[in-house]
């Protein structure tokens, strides 16, 4: 078993040292593009065992075990030179993406499409290199331990507000999957699938309770799709797909979603199942609204996908999707999607989520949405999920675990027997599609079961504070008046 915090802190410090790595986005860019070769060449090793004609879509001196595994090979300018003249040209744009091979090739060139090769010095290349040799990916342990490691890159190189992208927590992507249930055959799709953290926690759970055969392995990868337009999470995402068993991910594409006109996405495109983390808080580039509907015209990314994701599902199609308080209360064309998804889907439950989920990234206060397309919503249940016993919030060091979400599993019952054994709790209340519509479709619904101190509403703050400033000038008067009074006495005295 390799250290693998230890190597990548070790990696990080080389990478210091180098002139042409600026910052923390660089030095990350850098380090996955070479994870990525290393983890398909260790891939490669098993396939090779299992498949008798098993043939790489690379030639042979770009295989890493070529030219990266040798500790004393290439290295100073001849290595620069391998990786700037020969590796990243042919990985860019002249693979062969025909024949048996072809969807791996595919796979390699759209990793490579944005990658860049940041460092200049070929020694402390060498250096890297070796040091990522020390990991064996086809070791169980490594990999599972690398998975950390890469959430844990992921969030030092993410800050508060950085476009409105904050990486899911672990124990929401479980949680959801858990609920949402994606049977074996159902599509699956993240239509903002970043790092793929909705996706392998897919694929877990289709393995954990569908997958029995070969067979139902192939229909299992055929099913799974994404989507993430940036260059970094869209690399993060098809290592990822690949640490997880997923060898030709060619479904996770480099893309935006929304730059499709919402008009051209048709029957072909629908899919049973998407849960997303779609980025909030960021807005789109010029344009990329007028590929929606003039009533559904923004340029806030969530409202934007939400909108495509009630299109993208299929009749009966289920989908749970993260979404701030903003969108709750929103007005406008907040309005009119919440209109619409309440006239086109069955938006059952909305688990509204406490402060600090999404520590250190953000503060805003986040809400978890499921919903069934095919039937209007008649009432939407509630779940306050609160914070664990003892805790006042989360951080890095204790961040939110799956186990918490047991009460609401246990709770959560059966939407095909219209959820009967729901109850109302502590946590726990229902509201008409009535009284939402009375509400000019506000969601943001406080849970009722706690007491009233607790309400901040603005107007009802105020009302408060006139009232007891009222009081004040009244007592105030009071005491006036016996002061005089007193002071009248004892003169007449």
């Amino acid at each position: 078993m390799s250290n693998v915090s230890g190597i990548i802190k070790s990696i990080q410090d080389i990478m210091r040292k180098d002139v042409g790595v600026d910052g923390d986005a660089q030095r990350i860019s850098q380090l996955v593009w070479m994870f990525f070769l290393k983890i398909f060449d260790d891939r490669e090793a098993e396939l090779e065992l299992l498949e008798d004609d098993y043939q790489s879509p690379l030639p042979d001196h770009l295989r890493w075990r070529a030219w990266a595994k040798d500790p004393e090979g290439m290295t100073g300018e001849e290595l620069a030179d391998f990786v700037n003249a020969q590796l990243f040209p042919h990985l860019k744009d002249k693979l062969k993406i025909q024949g048996l091979q072809g969807k791996r090739a595919m796979v390699i060139r759209n990793v490579f499409e944005d990658a860049y090769n940041y460092m200049k010095s070929g020694t402390l290349m060498r250096q890297v290199i070796n040091k990522i040799c020390e990991i064996d990916f086809n070791t169980q342990k490594d990999r599972h331990t690398f998975g950390h490691i890469y959430e844990q890159i992921l969030k030092d190189l993410q800050s508060a507000g950085n476009a409105g992208e904050f990486y899911t927590p672990r124990a929401v992507t479980q949680f959801i999957v858990n609920r949402v249930d994606p049977k074996l055959s159902e599509t699956v799709l993240d239509p903002a699938c970043g790092t793929g953290g909705f996706l392998t926690g897919t694929i877990k759970h289709k393995r954990d309770h569908y997958v029995k055969t070969t067979e139902d392995e192939k229909i299992l990868q055929a099913s799974i799709s994404g989507v993430e337009k940036k260059a970094l999470p869209h690399m993060l995402c098809v290592t990822n797909m690949i640490l997880n068993g997923v060898d030709t991910p060619v479904s996770i594409r480099h893309d935006n979603t929304l730059s499709r006109p919402y008009k051209d996405y048709g029957e072909k495109d629908r899919v049973n199942v998407i849960v997303t983390n779609p980025p909030f808080g960021g807005m789109e580039e010029d344009g990329i609204e007028n590929n929606f509907p003039a009533t559904f015209r923004t340029r806030e990314t969530a409202d934007l996908f939400l909108a495509l994701i009630i299109k993208l599902l299929k009749k009966g199609g289920r989908a749970a999707i993260v979404l701030p308080d903003g969108f709750l209360f929103g007005e406008g064309m907040k309005t009119r999607l919440k209109e619409t998804l309440l006239a086109e889907c069955n938006l059952h439950t909305i688990v509204r989520l406490p402060n600090g989920v999404f520590n250190p990234y953000t503060g805003i206060k986040t809400n978890l949405l499921f919903f069934t397309k095919g039937t209007p919503t008649e009432q939407i249940w509630y779940y306050e999920h609160p914070y664990p016993e003892g805790a006042k919030s989360y951080n890095k060091t204790k961040p939110m675990l799956f186990e918490e979400f047991e009460p609401e599993i246990k709770w959560w019952g059966s939407e095909a027997k219209n959820f009967k054994t729901r109850k109302e709790t502590a946590q726990a209340w229902k509201v008409s599609a009535e009284d939402i519509v009375a509400r000019n479709y506000n969601l943001d619904i406080k849970n009722p079961h706690v007491a009233e101190q607790e309400d901040r509403d603005p107007q009802k703050l105020l009302a408060q504070y006139q009232a007891q400033q009222k009081e004040i000038a009244d007592l105030q008067d009071q005491l006036k008046a016996i002061l005089a009074d007193a002071l009248t006495n004892g003169g007449q005295a």
